[in-house]
């Protein structure tokens, strides 16, 4: 009953908040202008920047290295996997954030993909007219409906996030994304945690495997490589916000792929 309550508050706080807002989005490139983003606890951040990083280097980045070198077909077909699942938590948000028609489509997108595209591994909707899929998150949704980032915050073993994508993400287990219901929160006895949880270690490993060489470049070329990938991932979530492409900052991360949140 709480976990039900919660959820319609957050969705009632976000329809909510979108109607004093506005649709203005000069007013949401202020609102998540990276250089306005604060680090408020930076120190704490750094140490767990470092942690990360050293995660990484003992486990995700051999991984990955290894996984980079798999047939292209392979890779393909586990990010269109990914991609297909991550459809149950953009629908949601495409309809809280009042784009019917997108969500009528991204519903068209996952049962297609999922059964003629044998659970997502293959993108038969792309092949067949349906628009470049983009990903819509509840953090997403928040910042539309005007809340703003607040602090820059690192998550361990997750990475750089905000303090509203952080508190947003919560509404995955609230109920806000099937693939977390039907694997961890319910027995239905057709899936197991075990499903969830390595669904979610498979994305991070393929996405680090992606921008396995442009993270090394940025790596060796950064004097402060916190900083680099600080502002490189809020420059990727403004984007993200305002769905567009271009650089909105001074760093340029034309080279990554899509960041993960």
């Amino acid at each position: 009953m709480i976990k039900k309550f919660t959820i319609i508050l957050i969705t009632t706080l976000a329809l909510t908040l979108n109607v004093h807002a506005g649709s203005d989005g000069e007013l949401l490139l202020k609102k998540n202008k990276p250089s306005e983003v604060k680090d408020c606890f930076e120190s704490v951040n750094r140490a767990t920047f470092a942690f990360n990083q050293a995660l990484d280097g003992i486990i995700i980045k051999p991984v990955s290295s290894v996984y980079k070198k798999l047939p292209s077909p392979i890779k393909s077909g586990v990010s269109n996997s990914l991609d297909n699942l991550s459809n149950l938590v953009t629908i949601p948000n495409n309809l809280l954030q009042g784009n019917f028609a997108l969500a009528g489509l991204n519903s068209g997108r996952f049962l297609v993909n999922t059964t003629i595209g044998i659970l997502g591994l293959v993108d038969v909707a792309q092949h067949i007219g349906m628009s470049e899929y983009k990903k819509e998150d509840y953090g997403q949704t928040l910042a539309k409906a005007g809340v703003g980032p607040g602090c820059y915050i690192v998550l361990p073993v997750l990475g750089p996030s905000t303090a509203r994508d952080t508190v947003a993400s919560a509404a995955n287990f609230l109920g806000g994304d099937a693939w977390y219901n039907v694997t961890v929160r319910n027995d239905t006895h057709y899936f197991r945690d075990i499903d969830y949880y390595s669904s979610k270690i498979t994305g991070g490993v393929d996405f680090r495997a992606k921008n396995y060489d442009s993270i090394e470049n940025l790596k060796d070329n950064s004097i402060d490589f916190y900083a680099s990938v600080k502002s490189l991932y809020l420059q990727d979530r403004q984007q993200k916000i305002l769905n567009v492409k271009r650089i909105v900052d001074t760093q340029n991360d034309s080279d990554w792929e899509e960041i993960e949140n």
